[in-house]
């Protein structure tokens, strides 16, 4: 089941000037050509990993990190980082605002994202997340085994996966209740008294003078237009990512309880402002735990 979070209030109305446009190109020329330079240097060096090191990637996931610095840079948008991230074996969970998240998340650690299988087909980013090593699932019960052994796989030969546990993208304004489905592989026998789950979160500061939303993407918006007000922002504003102490998963009874303690950390790392615009609309929270 596909989940999509909407608000009861619209998005911030996108608008754009001559000057902003200039911007809009100053920034998406060099990002585009360094997004096909990862890309390009990424495919061929993976010539060299697959046949010697197989599903091992030593090499490849420090062009990602480079090209998600890097367009930081070229954006103007300022990049902190709080905490550490774990170097055992394990995932990570974070909130979810904006398609900004993967390069926010990719810049800090060498992490592999698990996400929908609809993304694979969407253009440009589907090509940027197959080429990087993202896990692709489908939200369906009944795979809920081979999705299993696909986790187990990857995660016994050390990577790191990246989950969004809500399910769905956000205004950046509020943690949604974390779904505890996918949480439920962590516990099979392979992984349990081994694996650390490091929750992390993901906060956006939208640029001066701008609404608080600036960086969400949710809903129904269209991700070429969001792109474009992000690229033609006269100034940016900043995202923080902060790494929350790893739990063991074979402290926990069940998923639930899992789920539910690393939300809790998520959510209390979300600045006070947040909390208290996201209390004012729980209503539209239509997201539950499962």
């Amino acid at each position: 089941m596909t989940f999509t979070w909407r608000s009861v209030d619209p998005p911030p109305e996108i608008r754009l000037g001559a000057g902003q446009l200039l911007r809009v190109v100053l920034r998406g020329v060099p990002l585009v050509g360094i997004l096909l330079l990862g890309v390009l240097a990424t495919v061929v060096l993976r010539m060299i990993e697959r046949p010697v090191f197989k599903l091992h990637r030593p090499w490849t996931p420090f062009i990602t990190q480079w090209v998600c610095r890097t367009a930081f840079l070229i954006l103007g948008m300022r990049h902190d980082v709080q905490g550490t991230p774990m170097i055992e074996s394990g995932a990570v969970v974070a909130n979810h605002s904006s398609w900004l998240d993967i390069f926010a998340l990719n810049a800090c650690k060498r992490v592999y994202f698990v996400s929908k299988s609809e993304v694979a087909d969407w253009p440009g980013i589907g090509t940027l997340a197959k080429v990087t090593g993202t896990v692709f699932i489908n939200r369906d019960p009944r795979e809920a085994r081979a999705q299993t052994k696909l986790f187990e796989k990857r995660l016994l030969i050390g990577h790191k996966l990246l989950f969004f546990p809500e399910g769905s993208s956000t205004d950046g304004m509020r943690v949604l209740p974390f779904k505890s489905t996918l949480f439920q592989a962590f516990f099979s026998q392979p992984l349990r008294h081994r694996l650390r789950i490091q929750p992390v979160s993901v906060i956006y500061e939208a640029p001066p003078g701008a609404d608080p939303r600036f960086y969400g993407w949710w809903g129904d918006m269209n991700f070429g237009a969001h792109l474009v007000q992000v690229l033609g922002a006269r100034r940016q504003g900043a995202v923080r990512v902060i790494y929350h102490p790893p739990v063991k998963v074979d402290e926990f009874a069940d998923r639930k309880a899992l789920a539910a303690a690393v939300e809790a950390q998520v959510r209390a790392g979300m600045p006070a402002g947040h909390r208290r615009a996201a209390s004012a609309h729980r209503g539209d929270e239509t997201a539950q735990r499962r």
